[in-house]
């Protein structure tokens, strides 16, 4: 079985899974890169070509939306899905506008 390439992208530590959940996704997935900032998760987005991006909304250098428009834009393969805390309906739909393909305010719980 493939892993699926990930690259995390969120200026705060992302809660890894409890032990229920490490090893399936030791199996199912492999981080192949963290970025700190929206810069950053661009250029590592074009380096290392992710099947998906977990990406963080509020990040410095540059946000979550205008990451996820420029790394749809130079890596289309690649699937972004966001994970924050913000839920509202506007940002929730600049960003599935901007080409995330998942949102999940789900943060909240991992907090």
């Amino acid at each position: 079985m493939n892993k699926i390439s990930v690259l995390l992208a969120d200026d705060h530590t992302l809660v890894s899974p409890g032990p229920q959940g490490a090893p399936l996704c030791r199996r199912r997935l492999q981080v192949v890169a963290e970025a700190e900032d929206g810069r950053q998760a661009v250029a590592l987005a074009k380096k290392m070509s992710p099947q998906v991006v977990v990406m963080d909304i509020a990040m410095p250098m540059m946000n979550g939306r205008d990451a996820t428009r420029q790394i749809i834009k130079n890596c289309p393969e690649t699937k972004v899905v966001v994970l924050s805390s913000y839920s509202d309906d506007a940002c929730v739909k600049e960003l599935l506008q901007a080409g995330a393909t998942g949102f999940s305010d789900e943060a909240n719980r991992l907090l």
